[in-house]
C-alpha cells in the first residue's frame, strides 16, 4: 500500500529530504537516445534553471543534483524560519513569481485598496499559499508540469511524462544527509558515464568544484520566463553545528570534497577495490567505518525506503503515523554505530 505523502515528509522529524523522479516514455528524459541518435541533453538545463527558480520563490533549498538520462535526484532542506517569518505580503510576492492570474493579489501588491470581500477572499489564498510555499509536493508539482509540459511540447505529443508520483526519503541526522548527498553527486561516477567529478556534467558537486575554481565568472543568462525572478544559488556548507537550528549543510566543503574523491575513486569501474590508505576526516568525526560508507555510496537508493537515519529516529517516525516497519535496520546500524 502506498504510503500518503505527510507520512513521509514530516518536518518536525528533519528538514532534509532526498526526491527522485523517472520519466515514463521510451524517449529519453535527457541524454541521447541510442536507437534514433536525438539528443535531449538541453533538458537537463531545463531542470536545473527551473528547481533553482523555483527554490527562490519557495522556502526550499537544494543541497544536491543529479540529472540523469531517464531521472533525477535532488536533495532538499525546507527553509522553516525562513517559511515561518514571510509577511503577506513575502507570500504573495513569491507565489506570483510562480504563478499567475491573480487580479486581486496583483492588487494587493500594487496598494490597491480592496473591497472588504475581496480582503476575505485573498486572505483564505494567503493562508493556503502560506502553506504550500513550505511544501515539497508542491515545489516537485511545479517542477515536474513545467518540465512535462515543455517536452510534451518539444515531442509534439500529450499524455504521462513522469512515472507516477515521485519518490521521496527522510534524511533524519547527519550521516543520512551526508550518505544521501554523496550518493547523488557520485551517480554519473557509479553509472559508469563519467570518470571524475569534473566530468560529472550536471550534478551539484561539479558545479560547486567549478565555483571554487572560478568563483568571479559570470551566471549565465536565463531562458526561463520569470526572469525577474533570480536563480537560488546551492545551500552553502555551514560547517559542524551542534544542537542548534542548522543554518546551511552542516559540514566543510573542503571536508566533503576529500571525502567524495575518495569515495569516487573506490567505485570507479577501472579502479576497482582502490582505496587510499588513510580515511577521510569526516568518517573519522562521524564514527563511519570505511566498509560501511563505500557500501552506502553504491547501494543508498537500495538499502532504505522512505526514511533513513539512525535507526531509533526511523522508529519514531514511522511510529507517529501507525507505522511498524521500516527497511535498512542493518544498513542503519553500520552508518550510525552506537557509541561506547
Amino acid at each position: 500500500m502506498t504510503t500518503a505523502r505527510r507520512q513521509l515528509i514530516d518536518v518536525d522529524s528533519t528538514p532534509y529530504y532526498h526526491v527522485i523522479h523517472r520519466c515514463v516514455r521510451r524517449a529519453y528524459l535527457c541524454g541521447e537516445d541510442q536507437s534514433t541518435g536525438r539528443s535531449y541533453e538541453h533538458r537537463r538545463g531545463w531542470i536545473i534553471e527551473r528547481a533553482k527558480r523555483l527554490a527562490s520563490a519557495f522556502c526550499i533549498d537544494i543541497c544536491a543534483y543529479a540529472i540523469m538520462s531517464n531521472h533525477y535526484h535532488l536533495v532538499l532542506k525546507i527553509d522553516v524560519e525562513t517559511h515561518q517569518s514571510l509577511s503577506p505580503q513575502d507570500i504573495v510576492s513569491r507565489w506570483l513569481h510562480v504563478f499567475s492570474g491573480n487580479v486581486v493579489a496583483k492588487q494587493f501588491l500594487n496598494g490597491d485598496v480592496l473591497t472588504d470581500s475581496e480582503q476575505l477572499l485573498l486572505d483564505i489564498d494567503i493562508e493556503k499559499w502560506h502553506e504550500r510555499l513550505g511544501s515539497i509536493s508542491w515545489f516537485m508539482s511545479s517542477l515536474n508540469q513545467y518540465i512535462s509540459h515543455k517536452a510534451n511540447q518539444e515531442d509534439d505529443c500529450k499524455g504521462a511524462f513522469w512515472d507516477g508520483r515521485f519518490k521521496s526519503q527522510a534524511l533524519i541526522g547527519e550521516q543520512a544527509l551526508l550518505a544521501c548527498m554523496m550518493y547523488v553527486d557520485l551517480n554519473p561516477i557509479r553509472a559508469g558515464v563519467a570518470h571524475s567529478l569534473q566530468c560529472s556534467d550536471y550534478t551539484s558537486i561539479q558545479q560547486r568544484i567549478e565555483e571554487l575554481d572560478k568563483p568571479d565568472l559570470p551566471k549565465p543568462q536565463s531562458h526561463d520566463s520569470s526572469p525577474t525572478l533570480p536563480l537560488k544559488p546551492l545551500l552553502a556548507f555551514s560547517g559542524h553545528v551542534k544542537d542548534s537550528q542548522l543554518v546551511g549543510i552542516p559540514f566543510y566543503l573542503a571536508d566533503y570534497i576529500e571525502l567524495i574523491e575518495w569515495t569516487g575513486r573506490a567505485i570507479r569501474h577501472d579502479k576497482t577495490g582502490f582505496i587510499a590508505s588513510s580515511q577521510p576526516s569526516l568518517l573519522t568525526e562521524l564514527n563511519i567505518s570505511p566498509d560501511a560508507w563505500i557500501t552506502s555510496s553504491k547501494e543508498f537508493n537500495r538499502q532504505y525506503s522512505g526514511i533513513c537515519g539512525r535507526w531509533s529516529a526511523m522508529c519514531a517516525m514511522k511510529q507517529k503515523y501507525g507505522g511498524k516497519w521500516s527497511r535498512g535496520k542493518a544498513q542503519s546500524e553500520a552508518l550510525h554505530p552506537i557509541q561506547g
